[in-house]
């Protein structure tokens, strides 16, 4: 009927600046291959950094109730967005859930801009005045006065181990939230960041092989560190490891 899912992906944006290539400035093309009368408008996606599910519709009214759909499946504690992720570490548990406080937060002590407007992880980071990105990190235990302020988004994501092998693991992962980079930051809470994320893995450090947490300030970003066991595996060299990409995938959507 009027629902048309595709398969993003990584590194394409939903939105994108003017003159990027983005899934947006496709559909019209999109439109004209398939033969269509009317516009396609984006119901689900996953973020630029993700692969996976993306959900069209050439149907306005369609478009508008399954995103009211997706909202008030969340608000019943239903799981309506399936991921899978590959891990460099296995988790401690096979299964649970990881529940923390995440806002961003200016590197240094320039004042932000403007707060971020996004929906679903879909969007860019907000820019401080230096024009110098900001991160997300998470906080363990967020006050109330800087919840009620929208300072602080309060997220959860359920888990489950599928496989490991190797040193790393195939996990199923079910936001309840949705927050920019939430699957990454939630991953190295649990000591397992995603393969492929340059971003938030040098949070997990390890000693003599055990993996322990590090504080987003002493931990710059910087290209993922991979054994050479893993390289080996994977087929890559040194060199290559920049390019790899981040291995989080938007798997299944539920519909009603």
């Amino acid at each position: 009927g009027a629902l048309l899912a595709l398969n993003k992906p990584q590194g394409l944006p939903v939105l994108g600046q003017s003159g990027e290539l983005s899934l947006d400035a496709l559909l019209p093309a999109l439109r004209r291959r398939l033969g269509l009368s009317a516009e396609l408008h984006v119901v689900k996606a996953p973020a630029r950094e993700y692969s996976g599910l993306v959900l069209l519709s050439s149907c306005y009214h369609t478009t508008k109730k399954l995103q009211q759909f997706f909202t008030n499946t969340r608000q019943r504690g239903q799981y309506p967005v399936t991921y899978r992720a590959v891990t460099v570490g296995v988790p401690a548990e096979a299964e649970g859930e990881v529940r923390t406080g995440l806002q961003w937060q200016q590197q240094g002590d320039t004042a932000m801009v403007r707060e971020y407007q996004g929906s679903g992880g879909v969007g860019s980071a907000p820019r401080s005045a230096e024009g110098c990105a900001p991160q997300v990190v998470p906080v363990p235990a967020p006050g109330r006065r800087s919840m009620a302020r929208k300072e602080v988004k309060s997220t959860l994501t359920c888990y489950r181990v599928l496989g490991a092998r190797g040193g790393c693991a195939l996990l199923q992962l079910q936001p309840k939230t949705a927050f920019p980079e939430q699957l990454q930051v939630h991953l190295t809470l649990l000591l397992c960041p995603a393969l492929g994320d340059h971003q938030h893995s040098s949070r997990v450090g390890r000693v003599l092989g055990v993996p322990f947490l590090l504080s987003p300030e002493a931990a710059p970003s910087r290209t993922q560190v991979l054994d050479e066991e893993l390289l080996s595996r994977l087929g890559l060299s040194p060199r290559q490891v920049p390019h790899l990409p981040l291995h989080i995938h938007l798997q299944e959507l539920m519909l009603p």
